[in-house]
């Protein structure tokens, strides 16, 4: 059993396409037998095949909530659909492919449990947790470009921004709060929960990155769609 201490925690799965993933990712996730916790699926209109594998996963465990878009908005639309039904008093955003591991769950949740955190991060970029595939060299140099000018903006000293695992007290960020449908949710959750003052953590994370050949969706266009909320948010809205 994977003690939460007192909280509960809302994993949110945005998916989009993922019908080679999609089983795989909420079997590692149950098999962590987490003691407090619900998982809320946000299907963003896939069209492989997806959405009949989503909803036999929810007629084979409990603890699952599903929601199906009628149209692709984007992964910050997913969330900001995961937020709206959630009831646990931390949320955790975990990717619908394979790249991030439920096995962190455990040094992900020790932040909260231990430092009573408010945010927590999982870092691709420090050591110590496990293999890295090595992957894009220039999007490993824009990641902590956009890191940098995060830290800038908001005075943290975070190595990874647009990490996969965001994980946050609810209290903090919800549904309403957010703007942006697409990629550019992760500066903009980012520098709304460093505005707060909040106490912000980081702990290393495994990574094993996708090519585009294996259905990644990460492309130069959302670097600067980034980009733009990072200024967007720091500088012009709260």
């Amino acid at each position: 059993m994977l003690s939460t201490g007192q909280y509960k925690i809302s994993i949110i799965i945005p998916c989009f396409n993922e019908v080679k993933t999609i089983d795989k990712i909420i079997s590692k996730i149950i098999e962590k037998k987490i003691d407090k916790y619900e998982l809320i699926i946000v299907d963003d209109n896939s069209n492989d095949g997806s959405k009949e594998k989503i909803k036999k996963i929810g007629q084979s465990y409990k603890n699952i909530k599903i929601v199906f878009h009628e149209k692709n908005l984007g992964k910050g639309s997913a969330i900001r659909s995961g937020l709206k039904i959630s009831d646990g008093d931390i949320i955790l955003i975990q990717d619908a492919d394979l790249e991030y591991d439920p096995n962190d769950y455990e040094k992900l949740f020790e932040p909260f449990i231990k430092f009573d955190a408010d945010v927590v991060y999982g870092s691709r970029f420090i050591g110590g947790n496990g293999p890295k595939r090595l992957h894009f060299f220039w999007h490993t140099i824009a990641n902590k470009f956009l890191t940098l000018l995060t830290n800038f903006f908001t005075n943290l000293n975070m190595t990874d921004m647009e990490t996969g695992y965001k994980l946050f007290k609810k209290k903090y960020l919800t549904a309403e709060m957010l703007k942006e449908n697409s990629f550019g949710i992760e500066p903009e959750i980012t520098i709304k929960l460093a505005k707060q003052k909040i106490k912000f953590f980081e702990v290393p994370v495994s990574y094993n990155g996708r090519g585009y050949t294996e259905g990644k969706k990460i492309t130069t266009k959302h670097g600067f769609e980034a980009l733009y909320c990072i200024f967007k948010y720091s500088i012009f809205k709260r």
